[in-house]
This record gives C-alpha cells, structure tokens and sequence, in this order.
C-alpha cells in the first residue's frame, strides 16, 4: 500500500530532518486492510532513527502530536482503528513547543 506520511512541528527530526516520506507498507495481518496501529509500529521500526519516546508512548503517539489522515483528526476517524487506503497522505504535527 502507497502513502504519503509527513512529519512537522520539529518531529522531522526523528526521522533524519526529513519531513515527507513516500511509502509502501505491506498490511501486517494478510488480510489487505491497514489500520493506524500498524502503521505506527511500522513508523517506530523503519522511519524514527533517534527517540521513538518522543513520538510514542506504548502504542499510540504521545499526548501533543497532531495526528491527520487526509486532512481530517485521526479522533474523529477511529484514531489507532483508522483504516487507510491506497493513496492516503497520514501527518504528524508536534503541538509541543520548546520557549
């Protein structure tokens, strides 16, 4: 599956400064449906290079990151059950800001 993964608000520099990532992830259950839970470990594992702590926390983002698929608040989509499809653009926005 094709996606587009973003990253900003200062996040970019868990993954080497880089801020968006065209991606293709085979789903991990076989079944062809991909849900937010998966994409995160997958993110953990092949995109974070320095302080997953500071995306995630157990198994869902930290309290403060802005999590978006196709424009709209993973809440209002089913958050960690969020099913995604082909195509579909996933941002992470740091709200945290240091003074």
């Amino acid at each position: 599956m094709q996606l587009t993964l973003e990253f900003g608000g200062g996040l970019e520099l868990l993954c080497n400064s880089v801020k968006i990532h065209n991606v293709s992830i085979d789903p991990e259950n076989g079944v062809g449906k991909l849900i937010m839970k998966d994409l995160l470990s997958w993110v953990r594992a092949n995109l974070i290079k320095e302080r997953p702590e500071m995306f995630m926390k157990g198994d869902t983002v930290r309290p403060g990151v802005l999590v978006l698929v196709n424009d709209c608040d993973w809440e209002l989509s089913g958050q960690l059950d969020t099913t995604l499809e082909e195509k579909d653009v996933v941002v992470f926005i740091s709200t945290l800001h240091g003074g």
